[in-house]
């Protein structure tokens, strides 16, 4: 499938919409579709989201990218990972359609996940944009139930522009017509051209601020909107940015319908692996002894800075950082507010993939924002590297999803 096409990356929709002609298209056959786009905060929204339908007795097929370990990650099918056979057979069927038509590896995977959740019943269908949203594979849904736009940040820019309101503006691509848009926090300049849209697709809008807010009060989550107000336990999702994700969670879940029951178990029962994630078990736990191990997969300066939050309200604990990031990232961007509360950081290559950045430049644009950096050959090396000097220390492995998969991978060899 990689070689069907020479770009990992080609923005358009010429290519899916074939293949999904060929497929009988199966984007029309779907339980009631709930399409989320934004910069940061999908993944954890959607997970939300499904734990609140699925407390409340719902069957729910998911779609996410990238995965961690196994690509069976992306395709929750009724609330289980697809089986393997089951997986494999609808990529046969896709790969045969297509034929040697150039599509790209998401284009065609997008539309095997949109086959499979056609053939198998449920009562609503989470489907998480790749990338954008205007142009995404994922953007072939007609009517959508609803969708969701999370916060909106820089980031990919070679694709999606370099202004926040470009990128907002692609974001905005999966707007409908006359459909309800739930909208979390955004930059002035990006909810200006998200309420614009909004306007011209007569779409109406939910939006943080407006017309639904969320609060942390002491140890407790306040929601309001104007069906009343929510007294809700923190999101088990730890950060204090995890509570507006939270907040479009219920926002979203309140416009289906769904009672108190539902939002409460959308904050305490969501499970979305590698943002901020304690690992407890595993061999690299077992190497780390008494220090702490945690996992992050955030990339870009927003979700630095989201990370630097989290980390400051953790116990007090020297920070020591783990970092490996792909070549089109802004390092800077993600690692100064970093260091403003990590001790050190130890920079690795992401192994096994080609767009990494190598750990020397890691190192070197860390020590450019101040923080004392070196390098290390593997992840095992730098945790061994780190407990050598601090053997009590927080470990915080981040900078990449695809860092964050080869220490999952590795953690359960």
């Amino acid at each position: 499938m990689m070689a069907l096409h020479p770009k990992v990356i080609d923005l358009t929709l010429d290519r899916v919409w074939r293949l999904l002609d060929a497929m009988d298209n199966p984007q029309d056959k779907l339980p009631p579709v709930i399409h989320i786009a934004g910069t940061n905060g999908k993944g954890s929204t959607q997970a939300m989201i499904r734990a609140g339908l699925e407390a409340g007795g719902a069957n729910v097929h998911a779609y996410t990218s990238p995965h961690l370990a196994r690509f069976h990650e992306r395709i929750r099918l009724s609330g289980a990972l697809i089986a393997e056979d089951a997986l494999s057979d609808v990529l046969d069927r896709c790969y045969q359609a297509n034929g040697t038509d150039p599509i790209t590896y998401f284009e065609i995977t997008t539309v095997a996940a949109l086959v499979a959740f056609a053939e198998s019943r449920a009562d609503w269908t989470l489907l998480e944009v790749g990338l954008g949203g205007r142009l995404d594979a994922t953007n072939v849904i007609a009517v959508p139930a609803l969708t969701i736009i999370t916060p909106v940040d820089l980031d990919h820019q070679q694709f999606l522009g370099d202004t926040l309101a470009q990128i907002a503006g692609e974001k905005a691509g999966i707007i409908k017509r006359g459909v309800t848009c739930v909208v979390g926090p955004q930059h002035d300049d990006a909810i200006a051209v998200i309420e614009g849209v909004a306007a011209r697709m007569n779409a109406p809008l939910l939006a943080y601020g407006q017309h639904w807010h969320v609060a942390r009060e002491r140890d407790r989550m306040i929601y309001q909107d104007e069906t009343g107000l929510l007294d809700l336990p923190l999101p088990n999702l730890p950060g204090p940015h995890q509570v507006y994700n939270a907040g479009a969670a219920i926002a979203a879940l309140r416009h289906l319908n769904c009672g108190e029951a539902a939002c409460e178990a959308a904050v305490s029962q969501a499970d979305w692996p590698a943002r901020m994630q304690r690992l407890t078990a595993g061999p690299l736990v077992d190497l780390a002894g008494g220090a702490e191990l945690w996992l992050d997969g955030g990339h870009n300066p927003a979700a630095g800075r989201a990370l630097a939050k989290t980390l400051g309200e953790q116990s007090a604990r020297p920070t020591h950082l783990i970092c490996g990031m792909l070549n089109t990232k802004d390092i800077g961007g993600y690692l100064r507010p970093l260091a403003e509360v990590a001790e050190s950081l130890v920079a690795v290559s992401i192994p096994g993939e080609a767009n990494t950045l190598p750990a020397a430049e890691t190192e070197a644009n860390a020590r450019a924002v101040g923080l004392d950096a070196r390098s290390a050959p593997s992840v095992a090396d730098a945790i061994r590297s780190i407990t050598d000097v601090a053997p009590h220390a927080r470990i915080l492995i981040c900078g990449s999803l695809y860092l964050a998969g080869h220490v999952i991978r590795e953690n359960t060899a």
